[in-house]
C-alpha cells in the first residue's frame, strides 16, 4: 500500500481538529433522521396517499409496502442549457432502471439551472452566485416530504452542482449518487476561439466572425467542452466517490452513457437502509473526500469558483476548511492535466488520454490521495476507481485503466508533471486574502508590480479599453464586484481585452474582490479579495497610480502606500442601487445583505458565517 505524503495527513488532521464540534453535532443530527424502515413508514395514511396519488399501479403497491427503497430524483432539466437538455428523459430511464431492481423512483422536484455562459456580463449574472444557495434550498424542499430511501441528482453547470450537494447534505442520512450527462463532441478549437474573441475586442473581426466561432464552440447538446466551472463540479463529484467510476466524460447519447445512467439508478438502491450495505451521504462525504476534492482540483488546474463552493459545501458537512488548505495542498500537489485553458486541449481529449482512471490512480500511486475514502460506488473506496467503464458485448463493466497517459501532453504523471505545484495558490496583503490560479499564467507573467487602474465596474474597464486608455503597463483594480456589493459577479468578459495589452508586451494584472471562472487564463489575477470594498476592505481606498505587488508564486499582494496617506483618503464609495433592481435582483437583496465572505463560502447560510 503506498505511503500518504506527511503533509496530506497533516492537513487533513488539521481540518479534523479544526471541525470537531461542527462535524460531532453534524453526524448525530443525521443520525437521529436515520431508518432500517423506508422513510415512507412515518407519514400517515393520508400523507402516503398524497405521496403517490399518481403513481401507476405497481408502483402503488410497492410504495404501499414496507420492503422496497423508494428513490429521489432531483433535476435541474432545462433545455437552455445545453449540459442539462440530455437529462429530458433520464427520469424515465431512472424509473425503468430501479423497477428491474423491484424498487421505485419518483422526481421529487426540480432546482432553477441558470447558464452563466448566457448571462456572462450582463445583469443576470448577479444572480448567479446566490442561484447557489437558492438550489440548496429547493432541494430541500423536493426532499423534504419524508419518502425517499435514497436520491439521485441530476445537475453540471456552475452553481448547480454545488447547491445539489449543500442541499443534499442537510439530508445526509439518505444515499445520494450523481448522475453526470457528458461533454458535448469537440468543436472549434478552443485556442482559435479565444483567438477571433481578441480579433473581436480590437474592432479586427465584426458581431458576425464572433457568433460564427461561438457558435462552432457551442454547438450540441453536452457540457461546454473546455475545463471550466460545470467540468471541474464533475471531476470533483467523481473523486469525491459521488458518481460511478469514470462517468464524468462520456458523450451524451452513446450506448456507453446509457449503460452508466442505468447502473447508476441501480446501485442507489444497492446501498440504501434497507439492505446490508448502507452507505449515507453524511459518511461519504467527511475529511478524506473532501481533501480528495481539493487534491483533483490542484492536480487538474480547475476552476477558482470551486474554492469557494468547496468552503461551502464542506461546511454544509460540517467540516471546516479555508484557502490555507488548500494553500499548503497546492505545494505538494503537481499540476498533471492540460487542458483549456491551461492547454490547447479539451475535455474529450483528456477522456481519450486516460481521464480520470489514470488521473486518480497517479495520485493515488503518490500518496496524494486517501483511497480508503467511502464512495457510492460497487467497490465503496476510492482505490477502485482507477478502472474504467466499457460495453463488452453488450454488458457494462470496468477493466483497469491504461498503466500510462495515452496522450503525456494532456495528462502527464506524477513523476513528470507540468508543473511540480498545482495550479492555485492563496494571495495575502494588506489589500486582503485571496486566490490566483496560475495553471495557465506563464512564468514571466507571475510576478508584476504596477500602477493601479481602478474602476468601479467592469464596463469602465471595457470602456477604457475601446478608448485606448489603457496601452500600459498597470494592475486593474476591479472593486465593489463582492457578493455583498452586487452578487460578486464573474467578471471573464475582461480577459479578452486584457489578453490583447498582454500580447501587445504590456505587463498587466487584475485585483478584484469579484469573480472570474473556470475559463480564466493566461493574465495573472488575484481574485475573491477579502475584506470585499463593500465591507470595508483597502480596496475601497485604493486609488489611480498606486504603486501595487502581485506576486503569485509567493502569495504577496501589497499596495505600497505609505499608512498615513491611506488614513487620510476619504471612502467614495459608488452608488450601487442600480445592480438591486431588474431582472429580479431585488429577490436577492437580503442575501446580499447577509453573505459571508468568499473564504467561508460567501453564503448567507448561518454554517458560513465569518467565524467559527
Amino acid at each position: 500500500m503506498t505511503t500518504l505524503h506527511p503533509e496530506l495527513i497533516a492537513v487533513t488532521e488539521r481540518i479534523q481538529k479544526r471541525s470537531q464540534t461542527l462535524r460531532s453535532d453534524y453526524l448525530t443530527k443525521m443520525s437521529a433522521a436515520q431508518s432500517n424502515k423506508p422513510q415512507r413508514g412515518r407519514l400517515s395514511c393520508g400523507n402516503l396517499a398524497h405521496g403517490f396519488a399518481a403513481c401507476n399501479s405497481s408502483d402503488k403497491a410497492a410504495l404501499s409496502g414496507d420492503i422496497s427503497a423508494n428513490i429521489a430524483i432531483v433535476t435541474a432539466y432545462n433545455d437552455m442549457l445545453s449540459a442539462h437538455q440530455p437529462y429530458a428523459d433520464y427520469p424515465e430511464k431512472i424509473k425503468q432502471a430501479v423497477r428491474e431492481v423491484g424498487a421505485t423512483a419518483q422526481v421529487a422536484g426540480g432546482v432553477p439551472a441558470m447558464c452563466d455562459g448566457v448571462t456572462q456580463g450582463r445583469d443576470g449574472m448577479e444572480l448567479s452566485l446566490f442561484s447557489r444557495d437558492l438550489i440548496a434550498m429547493t432541494t430541500a424542499v423536493a426532499l423534504s416530504h419524508d419518502m425517499f430511501d435514497g436520491a439521485v441528482f441530476l445537475g453540471i453547470c456552475d452553481k448547480i452542482v454545488p447547491g445539489l450537494l449543500i442541499g443534499a447534505l442537510h439530508f445526509g442520512h439518505l444515499p445520494t449518487l450523481f448522475i453526470p450527462a457528458g461533454p458535448m463532441p469537440s468543436g472549434l478549437e478552443n485556442k482559435e476561439k479565444v483567438r477571433v474573441r481578441q480579433l473581436y475586442s480590437e474592432g479586427k473581426v465584426d458581431r458576425h466572425a464572433l457568433l460564427k466561432a461561438e457558435s462552432e464552440s457551442y454547438h450540441s447538446p453536452g457540457t461546454c467542452t473546455f475545463y471550466g466551472t460545470a467540468n471541474t463540479n464533475q471531476l470533483l463529484m467523481e473523486i469525491m466517490g459521488l458518481q460511478l467510476p469514470g462517468a464524468s466524460f462520456v458523450n451524451p447519447g452513446t450506448e456507453l452513457r446509457e449503460a452508466l445512467t442505468t447502473h447508476a439508478a441501480q446501485q442507489i438502491t444497492s446501498i440504501t437502509a434497507l439492505g446490508e450495505d448502507y452507505r449515507p451521504l453524511c459518511e461519504v462525504i467527511d475529511e478524506r473526500s473532501i481533501v480528495n476534492a481539493i487534491v483533483g482540483l490542484l492536480a487538474s488546474g480547475g476552476s477558482t469558483n470551486l474554492s469557494i463552493h468547496l468552503i461551502a459545501m464542506a461546511r454544509a458537512a460540517g467540516i471546516i476548511i479555508d484557502w490555507q488548505d488548500v494553500d499548503a495542498l497546492s505545494k505538494i500537489v503537481p499540476l498533471l492535466a492540460r487542458i483549456y485553458p491551461n492547454g490547447p486541449a479539451d475535455v474529450n481529449h483528456f477522456q481519450a488520454a486516460g481521464g480520470m482512471p489514470v488521473l486518480i490512480r497517479e495520485l493515488l500511486e503518490a500518496g496524494l490521495l486517501h483511497g480508503d475514502a467511502l464512495t457510492v460506488a460497487p467497490g465503496k473506496t476510492l482505490s477502485h476507481y482507477v478502472n474504467e467503464p466499457f460495453i463488452d458485448n453488450g454488458t457494462l463493466t470496468w477493466r483497469p485503466a491504461p498503466q500510462a497517459s495515452l496522450d503525456p501532453a494532456v495528462v502527464s504523471s506524477a513523476e513528470s508533471p507540468f508543473a511540480k505545484t498545482g495550479g492555485l495558490n492563496c494571495v495575502n496583503g494588506n489589500l486582503g486574502r485571496g486566490v490566483v490560479k496560475i495553471s495557465a499564467v506563464q512564468t514571466q507573467h507571475q510576478h508584476i508590480k504596477g500602477p493601479a487602474k481602478v474602476f468601479n465596474h467592469q464596463d469602465d474597464l471595457l470602456q477604457a479599453f475601446n478608448n485606448n486608455e489603457l496601452n500600459q503597463d498597470f494592475i486593474a483594480v476591479v472593486r465593489y464586484q463582492g457578493p455583498q456589493a452586487n452578487g460578486m459577479p464573474e467578471l471573464h468578459k475582461l480577459m479578452p481585452p486584457l489578453g490583447v495589452l498582454q500580447d501587445k508586451g504590456f505587463k498587466v494584472a487584475l485585483v478584484t474582490d469579484g469573480r472570474l471562472s473556470g475559463a480564466s487564463g493566461k493574465v495573472p489575477a488575484a481574485i475573491h479579495l477579502h475584506p470585499e470594498a463593500a465591507n470595508g476592505g483597502l480596496l475601497s481606498l485604493v486609488q489611480d497610480n498606486d504603486p501595487i505587488e502581485l506576486n503569485c508564486q509567493t502569495g504577496e499582494l501589497t499596495l505600497q502606500v505609505n499608512e498615513d496617506v491611506l488614513k487620510s483618503r476619504i471612502v467614495l464609495a459608488p452608488d450601487n442601487s442600480n445592480h438591486q433592481h431588474g431582472m429580479g435582483r431585488e429577490l436577492f437583496q437580503a442575501l446580499r445583505n447577509n453573505s459571508s465572505s468568499s473564504e467561508t463560502g460567501a453564503s448567507f447560510f448561518s454554517i458560513a458565517q465569518d467565524t467559527y
